[in-house]
């Protein structure tokens, strides 16, 4: 008889197995690897179409480590240039981190609008174009379950939340170990106070959280993402000579001082190693970017907040030359300089905060070559800005030239409400007044800005009353984000209808401009882009007026953070540069900062040749009368042509008639 053998197993071995094979670890959450396997990228997304590339963008592998469970920082921060890539590193932590460790990620833009936006454009094409996304997000509606500000996994096992920072709700009632602050240096205070605070605390209760905080620059002092990379590890990219080795930053202040402007296709950077002085031309990129290391300026604080810094001479998503032609574009013009620093240099473009002082510009004025009221030589575009207080009206007109170049021509005061007849009628007469140029033509006002925000129904009566090719209704606002000129979206009543000033109505960016014109009014060579004229004959008071603001710290009580706001002087009025930078707003509208120079060359022939015979013949200007002295004419009076303006007027005809 055959015995059976029964083997039995050994039952706390089987329970340790089962038990190890539940409590084995997930694979490690590796970014890097996860964007090679998944992220592709289509024509309309990138010029380098195609799977996602290491050796392109081998400066991205330190930042997808510095975001993965591996490294101890809590905190990763970008600051860095516009089109740099940075959408495309924070959509592969976010589709990375939803994908391998799944969760809730939160995602917050400067506004809930930028928010659909991205979601839109950008999340739901990453989500329906990702094969390992896909299958999670499958875009059907459920419960509420996908929708354009969230998104949740198919097994409800985390989701994407997309909030705004200008709306408290979006950061509000939620618990997050990752999330993305988009944008950060366009943040804004909102009605419930910071919300890059607020946005932080929803990550406070996860000791492994990841808050990655990605922006290009602003203004300094008072830029988030600058104070964020300052106050983290401070990684530059360190990148060899290709001739001697010597590992360096490609800084900006090297590349300016190699640029031609006559041969912007020859910017290059110099070794900063003097021994060798090497030229490193932009066919070296690729080799270059292949030996990168990142080192840190602040080491110590990398195992809480690791910080980089990126510009675009490293991206290969932009040409020597092109970043050239934009400096040289921008240069002298400080709103087009603050451009290029943010989008281009990654840098923030640092204020002067402070007006220049009156005294100087009145003692400057007082030289002047051209009496108020009067137009000088080479102001072809005349626009003025009007302030509307309670009691009155103040106005201002400019006249523009080339180069970003302006003039002060004249300023003045009408009394009564906008909504009186008497004040009506006068800024009637206004739109019909002319002022002489240094050529003996009188020229008219080419568009006038009146301010909108008070009395807006008031100012209304009165600028419906004219074409839109001559009055425009304007609102300055305070954000250093905001474009210079933009038309005010589509307002309702409250009763939902829409008003009907909407299509005439612009913001302007009251806060770049002061800048601007602060940074401008203390140039003093008339050759300079960006100079402002000033005329004999205007009052202390009107100086006093112009430089009444300044840009000053204001900290919040609650939480600390300190913003930056433009302030006046007590008691002291600022109507000067309110309807100059109405006027400035108003001239941005008629398009001096993009006139071509066929059209410059045109009004310059129109407005600045011989007058026409009802105006007075040519002999008249030669034999003109000097001005008498500002202080001896009737308040009201428009001044005479004084000496160096009329000699300057007679030298350039003459030149023109040999």
């Amino acid at each position: 008889m055959t015995e059976m053998i029964v083997t039995v197993a050994n039952a706390e071995r089987v329970g340790a197995e089962i038990l190890a094979d539940v409590l084995q670890p997930p694979p490690p959450v590796d970014y890097l690897h996860w964007a090679v396997e998944n992220i592709e990228f289509s024509k309309r997304e990138s010029q380098f179409a195609g799977p996602y590339n290491r050796e392109l963008f081998g400066y991205f592998d330190e930042i997808l480590r510095a975001l993965s469970p591996d490294d101890p920082c809590r905190i990763v921060t970008l600051m860095k240039s516009a089109q740099l890539g940075g959408t495309v590193l924070a959509n592969i932590f976010v589709g990375g981190s939803i994908d391998m460790d799944p969760g809730d990620v939160l995602y917050v833009h400067p506004t809930e609008g930028n928010a659909q936006r991205w979601s839109k454009t950008k999340l739901a094409p990453m989500l329906k174009g990702t094969t390992a996304l896909a299958k999670l997000f499958p875009m059907k509606s459920r419960d509420g379950a996908d929708s354009v500000l969230y998104k949740e996994r198919v097994d409800g096992k985390g989701a994407i939340i997309i909030g705004g920072a200008n709306s408290p709700a979006s950061l509000s009632m939620i618990t997050v170990s990752r999330q993305v602050q988009d944008d950060l240096s366009k943040w804004e205070m909102n009605t419930a106070g910071d919300p890059e605070v607020q946005a932080d605390s929803r990550s406070r209760g996860r000791e492994d959280a990841k808050i990655f905080k990605i922006s290009t620059p602003l203004v300094e002092p008072g830029c988030r993402i600058t104070e964020n990379y300052k106050q983290g590890s401070q990684e530059r990219l360190h990148v060899p000579c290709p001739h001697c080795g010597h590992m360096q930053v490609l800084e900006w202040e090297n590349f300016a001082a190699n640029i031609d402007e006559a041969h912007p296709e020859n910017a290059h950077f110099v070794c900063a190693d003097p021994e060798c002085g090497g030229v490193i031309e932009e066919y070296h990129r690729g080799q270059m970017i292949a030996g990168h290391e990142w080192r840190a300026d602040n080491p110590s604080a990398k195992r809480f907040h690791r910080s980089f810094e990126l510009w675009s001479a490293i991206s290969l998503l932009q040409s020597f030359e092109r970043v050239a032609r934009e400096w040289i574009g921008a240069k002298g013009d400080p709103a087009a300089e603050q451009v290029f620093f943010n989008d281009t240099v990654g840098r923030a473009y640092r204020t002067l905060g402070e007006a220049p002082g009156w005294e100087a510009l009145r003692d400057r004025a007082a030289e002047s070559t051209y009496d108020r009221g009067h137009i000088p030589a080479g102001f072809l575009i005349v626009t003025c800005g009007i302030d509307c207080q309670q009691d009155r009206v103040e106005w201002q007109v400019l006249a523009f030239g080339r180069d970003r170049k302006r003039a002060i021509v004249d300023y003045g005061v009408f009394p009564g409400h906008i909504s009186e007849e008497r004040c009506q009628l006068a800024l009637n007469g206004l739109l019909t007044q002319t002022w002489p140029n240094a050529f003996g033509r009188r020229i008219g006002l080419d568009l006038t800005g009146i301010d909108g925000n008070a009395f807006t129904e008031d100012v209304w009566d009165w600028v419906k009353k004219h074409p839109t090719s001559r009055v425009i209704m304007l609102r300055g606002v305070g954000s250093e984000a905001a474009p210079l000129l933009a038309r005010v979206k589509r307002e309702r009543d409250k009763q939902g209808k829409l008003v009907k000033w909407s299509r005439r109505f612009y913001n302007f960016a009251a806060s770049v401009m002061k800048m601007g014109l602060y940074r401008n009014l203390v140039k003093t060579d008339p050759m300079q882009r960006g100079y402002v004229a000033l005329p004999r004959g205007l009052e202390d008071e009107f100086f006093r007026q112009l430089t009444a603001e300044s840009r000053k710290p204001e900290r919040n009580k609650k939480t600390g953070f300190v913003s930056y706001k433009w302030v006046k002087a007590p008691e002291q009025a600022n109507e000067g540069l309110d309807t100059h930078l109405q006027a400035e707003a108003t001239a941005i509208k008629f398009g001096v900062r993009s006139l071509p120079d066929a059209l410059w060359d045109r009004y310059e022939a129109e407005r600045e040749s011989a007058p026409d015979p009802v105006q007075g013949d040519i002999e008249d200007l030669f034999n003109a009368v000097d001005a008498a002295p500002a202080a001896d004419r009737q308040e009201g009076e428009q001044p005479k042509d004084n000496a160096r303006s009329v000699a300057s007027a007679r030298e350039k005809y003459r030149k023109r008639m040999r």
